[in-house]
């Protein structure tokens, strides 16, 4: 669904990295407010010369980042930007509300959290959509993306772990693995993707495949797959190798730039 450019306000409930930013720019051209709440420790402070307004929050503030969205008038919000899970072990501070959400939960997965967090927003009156609305061209065709294609082992790994990836994200454990020789040597948990690679590079140097995909039945309004620049450069850290992503469920960043160190690393990119 496409929202009315005009007077409207977007609020844009930020986590980590580039992808905050990247979907205030689309939103900002064409013709949206934009604003943010951001989370201390986890969101770029860049950020804020990006948007029209921010307001920061602890980790867990959840009846702060309410009151922030409706002074600012959003009607609409888009969950944009992962929050590391393990600094919900350390920095979180859940107010009342927060506790009582999670009171209620009988499972704490990503996909468990996000989906009770956007029930609880729009129980307040706000629309939740997806921010890929706005960023169709950021997802990842189908085909080979880099100068490289897969050698022939590497394409026998993503038929390999392609399953085992699905199946991976159905149980909501991670949207990554790495595969060497149709053995998995790591699966990504709340490190998140480019630290499993690393950890993954450690223990089979050289020539891993890295396939990134969606979980079966993933809501599309949070938590897409994304890869970047520097999903790239972990894969090259450890002697280079494939890396496999889901064609039109996955969001690629900087993708020229991503392919432009594939390229000159000797890093095949395929969208499957």
């Amino acid at each position: 669904m496409r929202l009315e450019a005009g007077s409207k306000t977007l609020g844009i409930i930020a986590g980590g990295g580039i992808f905050p930013r990247v979907v205030a720019e689309a939103a900002r051209e064409t013709g949206f407010r934009v604003v943010a709440v951001g989370h201390e420790g986890e969101t770029d402070p860049g950020l804020a010369s990006g948007v029209d307004a921010i307001h920061w929050v602890k980790l867990g503030q959840l009846s702060k980042i309410i009151k922030a969205l409706k002074r600012e008038g959003a009607a609409e919000i888009v969950l944009a930007g992962g929050i590391a899970k393990k600094g919900m072990f350390g920095r979180a501070r859940p107010d009342l509300r927060a506790i009582r959400l999670l009171a209620r939960m009988k499972s704490r997965s990503d996909d468990a959290l996000l989906r009770a967090l956007a029930d609880d927003l729009e129980s307040e009156g706000f629309k939740v959509r997806p921010a890929t609305q706005y960023l169709g061209r950021l997802l990842a065709p189908k085909g080979i993306l880099s100068r490289r294609k897969p050698t022939a082992r590497e394409a026998a790994d993503i038929e390999f772990g392609w399953p085992i990836a699905r199946e991976i994200g159905r149980l909501d454990v991670g949207q990554a693995i790495a595969v060497k020789e149709k053995v998995v040597v790591a699966i990504e948990g709340i490190e998140g993707t480019d630290s499993m690679i690393r950890r993954a590079g450690q223990l089979a140097r050289g020539e891993l495949v890295v396939l990134k995909v969606s979980k079966p039945g993933q809501d599309a309004r949070f938590d897409l797959p994304a890869v970047g620049p520097g999903t790239i450069g972990a894969i090259a850290e450890f002697g280079g190798g494939c890396l496999a992503v889901e064609a039109g469920r996955t969001i690629v960043l900087e993708r020229e730039t991503l392919l432009r160190d594939a390229d000159k690393a000797g890093v095949a990119v395929v969208g499957r």
